[in-house]
């Protein structure tokens, strides 16, 4: 205990040599032929003003899944800043993760840590990639806090700002858009993407604005296969406001106050959805042989359909609408913590209401995404329906 006591009280003297001695390196690639950064303020998704030195050329991603913007604004090499992020990209996401490894090899030598929700996050390691930035997800702020990470990183000189995509992601996704712009010194990018973003929404918002159409009750089964537990869903944010946006009504938005949360199984019977959309993805790495639907990039259609089939069978589902009607879907469960939300809302409205959003077409919206936007190329699978004459009575 002494030991670790006269360490903590060691460690921020030796991390400031070594992170004077390596800020005497060169910067790397094509950012070296950027301006000098300048000393700017920065407001983050907390409010809280920081000072940042703008642009930022050493990132360290709090969340390895905030690629899926990073790529959109750095587009021709979108690992070019990143010098350290969490390892949930990899694991939570190894399909996506495969298509910039096969792109950007050294995607694979990028230092990965813990989160620090769990308290696997290794400061040291952190410091020791001299970032210039760290972004974290909101979140993370009681774990930050609690262990006072923002004042040991600041007395070093590193910034921390807080993202968010995932707990209110309608409300807060275009300011966390915009302050990677900034961050990244590339804010006219981030407005394109912003307004591709709005129009694509617009194509199902206006439409059930004019229209009206009468609503099936919605169930959402959040992290399908992650877990075995039922039922877990969303309050009204995240899939559960997307369902609404996209004319459906989640039964589960009175209930679950927050954005996440759980029914009981007797809750949805009496609720008796019409529809059952099971939020999965390919979860291997957490759940080995699960009952996860592999949707994501790439997915193997028929095999995302054949274990999609197990839910119709759960206890939660006997006698109600949707098992009467097989009416069961799996959607990409990262649509929940990116800015491409919109291709889940176009998705759900077509399972909602197939006649009236016949002529959209999510995977063409998509592919658009990832032709004006991204580095890599698209590869449908994100979602996938029943197949009724294949389910086993």
């Amino acid at each position: 205990m002494v030991t670790v006591f006269r360490r903590r009280h060691t460690l921020t003297a030796l991390l400031c040599a070594a992170l004077m001695s390596l800020l005497c390196l060169a910067p790397r690639g094509a950012l070296a032929a950027e301006a000098d950064p300048a000393l700017g303020t920065v407001t983050d998704l907390l409010g809280r003003k920081v000072k940042v030195h703008l642009p930022v050329r050493r990132v360290i991603l709090g969340e390895g899944r905030q690629l899926y913007l990073v790529a959109a604004l750095d587009t021709q090499n979108p690992i070019e800043r990143i010098v350290g992020w969490r390892k949930d990209l990899i694991q939570s996401d190894p399909d996506t993760y495969g298509a910039y490894l096969r792109a950007f090899p050294a995607v694979a030598k990028i230092p990965t840590f813990g989160g620090f929700e769990d308290g696997t996050f290794d400061i040291e390691q952190a410091i020791s990639q001299r970032p210039d930035v760290i972004v974290l997800n909101i979140e993370a702020q009681h774990a930050t806090e609690d262990a006072r990470y923002i004042e040991k990183l600041d007395a070093l000189g590193i910034p921390v700002v807080y993202v968010d995509f995932r707990n209110n992601p309608m409300q807060n996704t275009e300011p966390t858009m915009r302050l990677f712009g900034q961050l990244f010194g590339k804010e006219q990018r981030a407005e394109d993407f912003i307004e591709f973003r709005k129009q694509q929404i617009r194509r199902v918002t206006d439409v059930i604005e004019a229209r009206h159409p009468a609503r099936p009750n919605v169930f959402i089964e959040r992290i399908g296969g992650y877990t075995d537990d039922c039922c877990l869903s969303f309050g009204n944010e995240n899939f559960g406001l997307f369902v609404e946006m996209a004319g459906g009504n989640n039964i589960a938005k009175n209930i679950i106050p927050t954005t996440f949360g759980q029914l009981n199984a007797e809750q949805v019977i009496v609720a008796n959805p019409d529809q059952v959309v099971v939020t999965s993805a390919n979860w291997e790495a957490f759940a080995p042989g699960g009952h996860w639907v592999g949707v994501g990039p790439g997915a193997d259609m028929a095999q995302a359909r054949k274990k999609l089939a197990w839910y119709i069978h759960r206890p939660a589902y006997a006698g109600i609408k949707a098992q009467n009607d097989q009416a069961f879907h799996a959607v990409w469960h990262q649509f929940y913590n990116s800015p491409y939300q919109f291709v889940a809302i176009q998705q759900l409205a077509k399972w909602f209401h197939p006649t009236l959003f016949a002529d959209l077409d999510p995977d063409a919206a998509f592919r658009e995404l990832h032709e004006r936007f991204l580095p890599v190329p698209y590869e449908p699978g994100y979602f996938v329906s029943l197949d009724k004459t294949q389910v086993k009575q």
